[in-house]
């Protein structure tokens, strides 16, 4: 039976070519210039739901009487309101697994560039500045034998300690609701509370899921707790920030340098302090964004849609209300 699809995402014309054999389409990106309207009006008819970084609260799915499921082309899902979903019987299905190796490359490489302050340095050239050899005012520091806290460790933050620990001889402290076997970084990772990370690492790095716990988490107290002259790196979402607190802590002095891939506000707004702040390395939320990764998550996003409208029970459903 076909059933009405509303893609609020650019998908690539074989994938989208897979959804059309099957269903009604209808591709409308409410972000873009004029296409809000055709999406309230596609989304009031939709039984399914493809797409990105669009907030779909329960406000936002009042109308959408007939919705079935929603494949978010994401691995995080702080767009969606969980409770009201499962109240609902809408299916939410996400892309787990395809993006953690390519996330966790970007998380060590931040982790790389602010300790020898590649992007500042780069700079440096370019601007015509490096005239002479540089002196010890624009040294960086070892990332090889310092101390990794990794907080939050699912999938992500286990390839972020897999990199640190057999690639860079990094001691790993982890921060995670349960202790995680991982037989190939035995000896090599801890588990300790997260006062105990944070006053332990030369470098932490956030790789958890925004929720309800952990919106805020980072604040003055737990910046505060920092080793002085630390490093701070965010692969997570910017809202478990407190941003202020850590703009403070840089202004002062407490801590070296940050790594941010995320932000409270995306995209960044222009008078930010962090744009420009010369203990910043800012990245445009690029945790998985590369050609493979980003077509490999479409793809399994397109699959789990035609099986959840099929009654079929995807691999990669939060959870399942069969049609």
């Amino acid at each position: 039976m076909r059933k009405n699809v509303l893609v609020f995402r650019a998908l690539p014309d074989d994938l989208l070519g897979r959804l059309q054999a099957d269903h009604d389409v209808t591709v409308a990106d409410p972000r873009r210039p004029g296409q809000l309207p055709a999406f309230r009006a596609a989304l009031a008819q939709a039984h399914g739901l493809i797409g990105s970084s669009v907030r779909l609260g329960a406000a936002e799915l009042a109308g959408a009487a007939q919705l079935q499921v929603i494949s978010s082309i994401s691995v995080g899902v702080d767009n969606y309101d969980l409770e009201h979903l499962a109240r609902r019987g809408i299916t939410l299905c996400h892309t787990p697994g395809v993006l953690t190796e390519t996330t966790a490359d970007t998380v060590f490489s931040l982790i790389m560039a602010t300790s020898r302050r590649l992007v500042e340095l780069a700079n440096w050239v370019r601007d015509g500045r490096w005239t002479k050899n540089i002196g010890e005012d624009l040294f960086g520091s070892d990332v090889h034998g310092k101390t990794l806290a990794v907080i939050g460790f699912g999938r992500i933050g286990q390839a972020v300690a897999r990199r640190a620990a057999l690639g860079f001889g990094m001691p790993v402290l982890y921060v995670n609701e349960a202790e995680v076997g991982l037989p190939a970084l035995a000896g090599q990772v801890r588990r300790v509370g997260l006062d105990e990370a944070l006053a332990q690492a030369d470098i932490v790095a956030l790789t958890l899921p925004l929720t309800e716990q952990t919106r805020g988490l980072m604040g003055e107290r737990e910046f505060a707790r920092m080793k002085p002259g630390a490093i701070f790196v965010n692969g997570a979402r910017g809202a478990i920030v407190q941003e202020p607190a850590l703009l403070a802590a840089l202004d002062r002095g407490h801590l070296r340098a940050a790594g941010l891939d995320v932000f409270a506000t995306e995209p960044l707004p222009l008078d930010s302090p962090l744009r420009r702040h010369p203990r910043v390395t800012a990245l445009p939320h690029i945790g998985s964004a590369t050609h493979e990764t980003r077509r490999a998550m479409a793809e399994l996003a397109t699959t789990s849609l035609l099986q959840a409208l099929a009654g079929q029970r995807p691999a990669t459903a939060m959870n399942f209300a069969r049609p």
